[in-house]
């Protein structure tokens, strides 16, 4: 499996931009996994950490949901993976396999994708409890950007880690 990833235009305008830096670092994250097994994924990166492959893409499936489903589309749903809100379980990928982590995974940005689209504009607002403030789709986007390149770069640790595989 090899995933396309297609970088941002240099002139594009700002939601255009926003949106391809978003999917091409949610593309990083996909390509980091290519080619390995279910094995491989759950490798953790040293103890005590729970870190691997599988936990990153289960975090980010919990991170998805949550700033576009609960915060800008106010849905009242669970987590995926703990009815209790604790984000710290999506990281224990212990006998969690691809199917089950990437079938969640691009289900929630499918379900981002179409909620950014619907928006009217960037501006449009929503409530996140845990700062107990709205915040804007615009911020969403930026939070997500952040949150996957900074992911990434674990991600970028563990791979050359389980096979030595470095760069992009």
């Amino acid at each position: 499996m090899t995933t396309e990833r297609v970088g941002p235009s240099p002139t594009a305008g700002e939601r255009e931009m926003l949106r391809t830096y978003l999917d091409y670092h949610r593309a990083t994250l996909a390509m980091k996994c290519d080619d390995l097994s279910d094995e491989d994924l759950r490798r953790r990166s040293m103890p005590p950490s729970t870190l691997s492959l599988l936990g990153l893409v289960r975090h980010m499936a919990e991170v998805e949901r949550t700033w576009f489903r609960r915060v800008i589309n106010g849905e009242d749903i669970p987590l995926v993976w703990s009815d209790e809100g604790d984000y710290q379980v999506a990281y224990d990928a212990g006998a969690a396999t691809r199917t089950e982590a990437f079938d969640a995974w691009q289900a929630e940005v499918g379900h981002s994708r179409r909620i950014e689209e619907a928006a009217e504009s960037l501006d449009v607002t929503g409530y996140q409890p845990r700062w107990g403030a709205d915040v804007s789709l615009r911020m969403v986007m930026m939070h997500l950007i952040h949150e996957y390149a900074r992911h990434n770069g674990h991600a970028d640790f563990l791979r050359e880690g389980i096979d030595g595989t470095v760069g992009a």
